[in-house]
Formats: C-alpha cells, structure tokens, sequence
C-alpha cells in the first residue's frame, strides 16, 4: 500500500507539470483581456508554446512570469523593468533593481506622509484642516518652493 501511494504522488507531480492553459483561460486566471498577454508576448515577456494548430499554450513557466508581472507592475514597476527583473542575464539589472528599490522606498514614504495626514485630518479639532498649522507642516516642503520629495512626474494614478 506504501508503494501505491508514492506512485500516485509521483504521478500527480508529473501531471502538474504537464498542465497548460489557452490563452483565454491564463487571462481568465489573472482578470485580465487576452490582448495583455499577446502585448506582454510581443514585447517578449512572455513566450509561449504553440500547439500542432498554432495556438498558444502557456505552461506553469508561464503562469509564474505573468504572476511575476502582474504583481510588480500593480507595485509600479515598468514593463521594461520587469523584463530585466525576469531576465537574469540582462545587460544593467542590478542597476534597474537598485533604482527600483529606491523607488519603492521614496514611493513608502510619501505613504506614510499621506497616511500621518489622513490620520490627524481625522482627529484634527479644526473645522477647515487647510487652516490648521500642523496639518499645514506636512506640505511645507511645497508651499515653502522646496523642492517636492515626490516629484508629480513620478505620481502613480
């Protein structure tokens, strides 16, 4: 009975891997319009198996690049920039995740400059949170003529 089970284990992993996806039901998997992955294809982030007809088939390589994708570009990263994350012989990665990740730590802490204003905006006593001095202090960098730390080019909508 040990042996049956092993195999049957064994055989599972085996049919795991062999599983592969159309390029609809991939795009159904992520909410996403199946024009995004051929986009992604073309640019070549992607790079799917074709059947005996010609059609796409997206294995789990794949499914975990579009993962990959989706979850760094709703983290702001550009698609350029993840296809030099994904692709670990591209000429300068380590300078495009470094300046990443620099990115992310400037985009974390105008968060949290955002997030200690909403907060005292929610607490503050005064009737017009414009008027009020400290609510006034979180803004001073721009309505001093400093330079913004977050500069309105880099803002994510």
């Amino acid at each position: 009975m040990t042996d049956a089970s092993v195999y049957l284990h064994v055989n599972m992993k085996a049919n795991e891997q062999q599983t592969t996806w159309t390029v609809g039901e991939l795009a159904a998997r992520f909410d996403l319009p199946t024009n995004v992955l051929r986009h992604w294809e073309s640019i070549g982030l992607l790079a799917p198996e074709r059947d005996a007809s010609g059609y796409r088939r997206y294995g789990r390589d794949d499914l975990v690049r579009v993962a990959v994708i989706v979850r760094n570009k709703s983290a702001g990263m550009s698609l350029e920039q993840i296809g030099v994350l994904i692709d670990g012989e591209a000429e300068g990665r380590h300078q495009v995740l470094e300046a990443h990740l620099r990115d992310l730590d400037e985009r974390t802490r105008a968060i949290e400059r955002s997030r200690e204003m909403t907060e005292h905006a929610l607490r503050c006593q005064a009737h017009d949170i414009v008027a009020c001095p400290r609510f006034a202090g979180f803004v001073a960098d721009l309505t001093e003529g400093r330079t913004p730390s977050v500069r309105p080019d880099e803002w994510h909508f």
